[in-house]
């Protein structure tokens, strides 16, 4: 049996093994295709992400990222690290305080700030910034937290291929 390097496994932190303070994080850097995808997989084709001729006109003078594919990033941290998987999703609170642009390297970090001993529920702080260290998006997730260890191969997203409409 061929050995994986660790690189290559996912496993969670148990609501046993999660201290306050802990944290996790990402980096991501927006892409036309990430827009694209996003629209394409949610419904949601508001030209302010889709059409430069019309985002040129608005507030923000320009295309601009779904504020929840910001979301979409902090629930791949809770999903794939901390906790990481078995963990169930209970509720998100999510405050957007700037655009996020094609080119934008975002750094989400989750951190835990508190631990319900009896419900095994954990309160995670989120904070989005981009590559300039300013805050685009914060808030706070709740979730149940698994209580078994998992270890398994990490699976990669499936490649998507966009057709553009227009």
């Amino acid at each position: 049996m061929t050995q994986l390097p660790d690189s290559e496994w996912i496993e969670n932190v148990t609501f046993a093994e999660i201290v306050v303070g802990q944290s996790a994080f990402l980096q991501r850097t927006l892409s036309q295709a990430d827009i694209m995808a996003f629209a394409a997989v949610s419904g949601d084709t508001n030209p302010a992400h889709l059409d430069a001729k019309y985002a040129n006109d608005t507030l923000f003078h320009g295309v601009i990222a779904h504020g929840m594919w910001g979301g979409a990033l902090v629930s791949a941290v809770l999903g794939t690290q901390l906790p990481g998987p078995g963990t169930i999703y209970m509720d998100q609170t999510l405050h957007f305080t700037k655009p996020v642009r094609i080119g934008d390297t975002l750094t989400v970090t989750v951190t835990v700030l508190t631990k319900d001993d009896e419900k095994k529920r954990v309160e995670l702080d989120c904070q989005i910034v981009n590559q300039k260290g300013a805050s685009v998006m914060h808030g706070t997730a709740r979730v149940l937290a698994p209580t078994e260890k998992v270890r398994l191969p990490r699976l990669h997203a499936p490649m998507v291929q966009l057709c553009d409409p227009y």
